[in-house]
């Protein structure tokens, strides 16, 4: 077999194959083996069939074909792997000439890896947000505990902002009761926002046996996004009491004996939550000046491919769990379909070029991903996808994407290894350090599955969820 490579850009290639016909002796063996296995001919035992005969009754091309086809696939291989191409997706081929006892040529045009040139990343630097906790926060962490041991009694009073209503609804849409449009005994607490869009309004002032009226857009349900007709009944009407922040809230709510204790370890908490932060905004911002050094051109078929992903992911998996379609979404976020699909055409692009220029860093700082490392990984994974982790695995090897999952761990050791030559200074202008490399590493996997849209949606898909 002879083979050459015609670049045509720099993210495709043409091969050009030549195979002398004596290589194609197994693969036309085994399409006499198949065709002898499906048909009869009189005077034959099935798969006792000469091939003379089957060339007569069935014609040499069918047998050509079936071998041509057999073939194909491994030729292919074996002229990428002659050529050292990093191949993508599937290739467009085309038979050029095929003569019997002496010649098959093909062409084979093809997406590859760009070869990409890692400048020293040394250079960079990246401001991050100082690490502070106020009183403030500390106040309001202790207010969201307090909140948690809240209790309620009936009163007999007209609702106001914080009470604890308890409710039956109907739904009217054109003066129709919906279906799914009764409820009795829902729980609701003024000022929630939990329920329908104008329901604070209509229920404040009533007291237990009250009824008010109101018109409100339905958010799910047969009739989501229209209109519809409420009408509400107050059953029952209790206050919130909110339990004292003394030192017995405290030994209530916590294993701390005093208020004083409780409070020390919310401060530890929210600056542990924000160095966290810190340190996800560092390497988000390393990520952003690394993708700027490096010239990454992109195929236009994995690029269309991944658009188009990013959008079922988004309508099938986020938006159908939340009950939404893409009109009522961009609605909601108050962008056009243009706007929308010139912001997705970028987060591809930036996922793309992330993926590609952190594999070379994999490759050119040779980092390696243990089992254990791939373990945890998996844990990680199969937590945010509500999977057990054994469920997970299994999902992951039956689906053949062990690679992947090992890539994912790669590409955020190798981010990792950017941010640590990095110069991250917080706004202070104090120099930032991240000391727990288990936990940069960690972080860093999660900046970058973002960054690619490997989110739980994307992973359900990958996995067959």
């Amino acid at each position: 077999m002879k083979s050459a490579v015609e670049t045509l850009n720099p993210t495709r290639v043409r091969l050009t194959v030549e195979v002398p016909f004596e290589e194609l002796k197994d693969s036309l063996d085994a399409a006499y083996k198949k065709i002898n296995q499906q048909v009869t001919v009189k005077g034959f035992r099935k798969g006792k069939i000469p091939a003379r005969v089957i060339d007569q009754r069935f014609g040499r091309g069918a047998v050509l074909e079936e071998a041509v086809n057999d073939a194909l696939p491994k030729f292919y291989t074996e002229a990428v792997n002659e050529g050292e191409l990093n191949v993508l997706g599937q290739p467009e081929v085309d038979i050029t000439e095929l003569k019997d006892g002496e010649l098959l040529a093909f062409t084979a045009e093809v997406d590859i890896r760009p070869v990409l040139e890692i400048p020293d990343y040394s250079g960079i630097e990246v401001e991050v947000d100082a690490v502070t906790v106020s009183d403030e926060d500390i106040d309001k962490s202790v207010e969201q505990l307090r909140e948690r041991f809240a209790s309620t009694s009936p009163v007999e009073r007209a609702a106001q902002d914080g009470d604890v209503l308890t409710l039956d609804l109907e739904a009217k849409v054109d003066g129709e009761v919906l279906p799914d449009g009764v409820a009795q005994g829902v729980s609701y607490t003024i000022g929630s926002g939990e329920l329908l869009d104008g329901i604070d309004e209509a229920v404040k002032g009533l007291e237990a046996g009250g009824s008010a009226t109101f018109t409100s857009e339905l958010k799910g349900g047969s009739a989501q996004g229209k209109e519809a007709e409420v009408k509400v009944d107050v059953t029952a009407v209790a206050a919130r009491e909110l339990p004292a922040l003394d030192d017995d809230f405290a030994q209530l709510a916590s294993e701390f004996d005093t208020l004083d204790e409780l409070k020390a370890d919310s401060a530890k908490r929210l600056e542990q939550m924000k160095k966290y932060d810190q340190a996800t905004q560092a390497q988000e911002k390393v990520l952003d000046e690394l993708l700027k050094l490096v010239e990454v051109p992109l195929p236009e078929k994995l690029l269309a491919d991944e658009i188009q992903t990013r959008k079922h992911n988004l309508e099938h998996h986020q938006l159908g769990q939340m009950g939404l379609d893409l009109a009522k979404y961009l609605e909601i976020q108050g962008k056009s379909e243009e706007e929308f699909d010139a912001e997705t055409k970028e987060q591809a692009e930036k996922g793309i070029k992330t993926q590609f220029i952190l594999d070379e860093l994999v490759n050119k700082e040779k980092l390696n991903v243990s089992q254990e490392e791939l373990t945890e990984h998996l844990m990680r994974r199969a937590q945010s996808s509500g999977m057990s982790p054994d469920q997970f695995a299994q999902a992951v090897v039956e689906g053949g994407q062990v690679p992947m999952l090992v890539g994912e761990v790669a590409r955020g050791k190798a981010l990792a290894v950017v941010v640590e030559a990095a110069t991250v200074k917080d706004s202070n202008g104090e120099l930032i350090e991240l000391d727990d490399e288990e936990e940069a590493e960690e972080t860093a996997e999660s900046v970058v599955a973002a960054a690619e849209g490997t989110d739980e949606a994307k992973a359900e898909e990958k996995t067959g969820a």
